[in-house]
Parts: C-alpha cells; sequence; structure tokens
C-alpha cells in the first residue's frame, strides 16, 4: 500500500478528508444562500438567476462534483462515528468535564448530518423536482421557481420543518467548520478562540440567511 493510500486510510487521514469536504460543502451553501437572496429583489431577478444556473452546461459537473464531496463526507462520517461507538461500547464511568468535556453538540453531529441528509432529499424533491411552472420575460419561457418556493412557504408544517433543519444546519457548520480548520493545522490555543469566532459568524450567516426566506413569505410576501 502506498503512503498515500495508508495516510487516507489513517485515522488522521480521514479526519482530515472529512474536514476538506466540510469546507467545501460549507462554501457551497454559502454561495446557495446568497443566490436565494435575489428571492428579496423579486421573481425576475430570482428567476433568472435560477434558469442561469440550470441552464449552464457546467451545471451537471458541478452537481456531480458536489456529490461527490457530500457522499464522501457522509461516509467517512458514518465510518468514524461507528468506530469510536465500537471501540467505546460501554460509557465511561465518570464524564469529563472542563475543556475536555464533549458537548451535545458534539455527541450528536452524525444524527445532525442524518437531519440535514433527510432535509436535503426533500428539498430536491420540493423544488428541484417539484411541480414545473412557467413564466415569460422577453418572450422567452423559463421555469417559475419564485412561485413553487412561495407556494411551499404557505404550508406552516414546511416552514417549521425548514426553519428546524436550518437551526441544526447552524449547529454542524458551527462546530464541524471550527473541527475542521483545526484538524487541517490550526490547532493553536493562540488560534483557537478567533477560529472559533470566525466558524460560529459563518455557520449563523447562513443559517440565518435562509431561514429569512420562509419567514418573509409567511408573514411579510403581499405579491
Amino acid at each position: 500500500m502506498s503512503n498515500r493510500m495508508s495516510y487516507f486510510c489513517s485515522t488522521i487521514g480521514r479526519k482530515q478528508l472529512i474536514g476538506l469536504t466540510g469546507i467545501g460543502l460549507s462554501l457551497f451553501v454559502l454561495t446557495h444562500m446568497l443566490g436565494n437572496l435575489l428571492i428579496f429583489v423579486g421573481p425576475e431577478a430570482y428567476n433568472k438567476y435560477s434558469h442561469a444556473l440550470v441552464s449552464n452546461p457546467a451545471i451537471y459537473i458541478a452537481e456531480a462534483g458536489l456529490l461527490l464531496i457530500f457522499v464522501v463526507h457522509l461516509l467517512l462520517a458514518s465510518f468514524i462515528n461507528l468506530k469510536n461507538r465500537f471501540s467505546r461500547p460501554q460509557k465511561y464511568a465518570v464524564a469529563s468535564s472542563g475543556p475536555k468535556k464533549t458537548t451535545w453538540i458534539q455527541k450528536t453531529l452524525w444524527h445532525q448530518g442524518i437531519i440535514i441528509l433527510v432535509f436535503l432529499i426533500l428539498h430536491l424533491i420540493t423544488f428541484k423536482f417539484g411541480t414545473e411552472y412557467l413564466v415569460a420575460y422577453d418572450g422567452k419561457e423559463i421555469r417559475d421557481i419564485f412561485i413553487l418556493v412561495r407556494m411551499a412557504f404557505e404550508d406552516p408544517k414546511y416552514v417549521i420543518w425548514y426553519i428546524f433543519s436550518l437551526i441544526i444546519l447552524g449547529l454542524h457548520l458551527h462546530h464541524g467548520l471550527a473541527s475542521s480548520i483545526k484538524t487541517l493545522g490550526f490547532n493553536h490555543p493562540k488560534y483557537e478562540p478567533k477560529v472559533n469566532c470566525i466558524a460560529k459568524a459563518y455557520a449563523w450567516t447562513v443559517s440565518i440567511g435562509f431561514i429569512t426566506q420562509p419567514l418573509y413569505f409567511y408573514f411579510f410576501y403581499k405579491g
């Protein structure tokens, strides 16, 4: 086995790969959130943006790459979670405390990932593969995603589920991004407070940015 393969089969190698894929996914959700803010500009701006994305031939390469990153991240995280469970079949008699204490957010990272996976599948079914409405701009018909989003966020159950899932995403991003940065080498005590602060600001900027959209449609949109 080559040194490179041995490295990626090691625990530190897997954790660093989880960190790299996690950072890649973090960048994607930020760009997705920023694009979705065009909802506040109006239907035409948002629909033209959505059409520009899906009509670009490079979208297939981007989606394949994103899917690969997501699958690698999920599988490696699941593998390490199961390995840790089987390596410690019994809970410690005395739980650790102080700086080494494991928080409930850390303990539930894998569960958070499963909730995010379910959310993603339902999100794709609702929007990407949902009902196709059409709208015409400048004599050209394109898909009306805006009306689909508006209709989805008129349902209080979907709004509650969406907000709950995005809070989970915020928690996952906060800890996951901070952990990824530390795993990739920025783990000196001098940098830790700054890393945590950056990860927290990043995570909740993304989460709140997404959450504003269902709140806008459910409570404020009058179109």
